[in-house]
């Protein structure tokens, strides 16, 4: 198999060497061309794809699209990686009025803000912010950042149904992992986010990759596209961890100190943390 790059009037059924993302959407790669992906990839102002070229040997390009969904078969393609940022929870903890954490001012702005800006400058492809309890606010504090923004209208339930949204959009769908970041730890940094999709990707989009503080479990973590549909069956303030034993894939422990094991969930832990609470 060799990739080469073509004029989108000859693209019709040649199959996608990397992913590319529009305005709307990411076609995967892998992806196999179709007329109306054509139309869309045109409406973009786009002239030319990269396509994963057979040789007369090779399998025919149907499977060729299932081997590259499986497996990142050149080394020049990396896995791809989606972020998804939890910020819908009720913040019961704060008490009656301890205003929003993620309202709370770290570095001069809202704690939800400053890490949908270190999610946005990292290396992921994506970043999707699931918003549910006084959206409107954190909407307003992310209004004129490029994120993905989807509602959960059932944020009482527990964290389990605002990771099905998440992983639900076609952003995250169509990544071959996706990070799971809590909007509430003020420490986690791009930084800090670029060496887990490192790590993910050295991995080769096999393994689950957890942030750890001195061999300390901790958040964030990557979760690779095989467990996607395990992700949609979750109820209840079901997290994570809970895939992540029962899962039974390999687990890259990534060390980034402090960072994996703060997070802010009441007055007295945002000041500790070096922030100032809201006041509604």
């Amino acid at each position: 198999m060799k990739s080469g790059q073509l004029s989108i009037d000859d693209a019709n059924g040649r199959v996608l060497a990397h992913p590319l993302r529009l305005p709307e959407g990411t076609f995967s790669k892998g992806h196999v061309l179709k007329d109306c992906d054509l139309a869309r990839l045109k409406q973009a102002e786009l002239r030319h794809v990269t396509d994963a070229r057979m040789n007369t040997d090779d399998v025919g390009e149907d499977q060729a699209a299932w081997m590259l969904g499986q497996s990142i078969a050149t080394e020049d393609i990396k896995p791809i990686v989606a972020i998804v940022l939890l910020a819908a929870g009720m913040a019961t903890r704060m008490g009656p009025n301890g205003g929003h954490k993620l309202l709370a001012e770290f570095d001069g702005m809202p704690l939800v803000r400053r890490s949908a800006l270190a999610a946005s400058n990292s290396h992921a492809e994506s970043v999707i912010v699931v918003v549910g309890h006084r959206q409107d606010d954190i909407r307003k504090a992310l209004s004129d950042l490029q994120l993905n923004i989807v509602a959960n209208r059932d944020y009482a339930s527990g964290m389990a149904s605002s990771l099905v949204i998440g992983f639900a959009s076609a952003e995250a769908n169509g990544a071959d992992g996706v990070l799971v970041m809590l909007a509430d730890m003020p420490g986690v940094t791009s930084s800090d986010l670029n060496r887990l999709i490192t790590a993910f990707q050295d991995g080769k989009g096999a393994s689950i990759v957890r942030a750890v503080s001195q061999g300390k479990r901790g958040n964030p973590v990557i979760l690779p596209r095989s467990l996607n549909n395990a992700v949609l069956r979750l109820k209840g303030d079901i997290g994570a961890r809970y895939l992540i034993k029962a899962s039974g894939l390999p687990v890259i422990e990534v060390e980034i100190g402090d960072a994996a094991q703060i997070d802010v969930d009441t007055p007295e832990a945002i000041i500790a943390a070096g922030g100032i609470p809201a006041e509604s």
